[in-house]
């Protein structure tokens, strides 16, 4: 399926939802240039791999995770195309026992739901309690897809503003991380 591009916020963005007009805000603000299309709900990685072609984005996976005592917490963005191991993760940031966060926890620090994880939840923890996790690979990408806090819109940003001062506006860091993703 072939979207249509739109360069910027949306022109009535009275009909969004205020988690992801405070996205817009942000990134205009900083005056970070982004290309939009909005579409059907993608919760699925094959929903996303129709939105991004069309966006001309790398997909990332967008992974919340906590540690098995539910007092870490990680956003790992990662290429598509990587299988995403735990054990591989887990060595290499010296925490055992990584699963998926719930919902709750995803709510209360980013404010968004399962299928809108993306970096610009980030703008929502306010106390720095989520730690962003960045498979090397995705640094390679001139530019990335992510949802603005919602899954029924995609955004394509250049992957230095989003690193550079997106980041650094959130008040955070990334951590690098190599993940191999196959056997051997």
């Amino acid at each position: 399926m072939d979207y249509q591009r739109q360069h910027g916020r949306p022109a009535d963005a009275s009909t969004r939802a205020p988690r992801e007009t405070r996205c817009y805000d942000l990134l205009d603000a900083l005056g970070i240039d982004y290309e939009r299309i909005d579409h059907e709900r993608a919760d699925t990685m094959e929903a996303c791999a129709a939105v991004d072609a069309s966006l001309g984005a790398a997909i990332c996976k967008n992974l919340f995770l906590c540690n098995r005592q539910q007092t870490a917490f990680y956003l790992l963005m990662m290429p598509s195309d990587k299988p995403f191991k735990t054990k591989e993760l887990s060595a290499q940031i010296a925490s055992a026992r990584l699963s998926f966060a719930s919902a709750e926890h995803m709510e209360r620090l980013l404010d968004i739901t399962p299928g809108s994880v993306s970096v610009l939840g980030l703008m929502n923890d306010h106390d720095n309690e989520v730690q962003l996790l960045v498979d090397e690979d995705l640094l390679q990408s001139d530019c990335i897809g992510c949802h603005p806090s919602v899954n029924t819109a995609s955004l394509k940003l250049k992957t230095a503003d989003v690193f550079g001062p997106l980041l650094d506006a959130m008040h955070h860091t990334m951590r690098t991380v190599h993940l191999v993703g196959i056997d051997g």
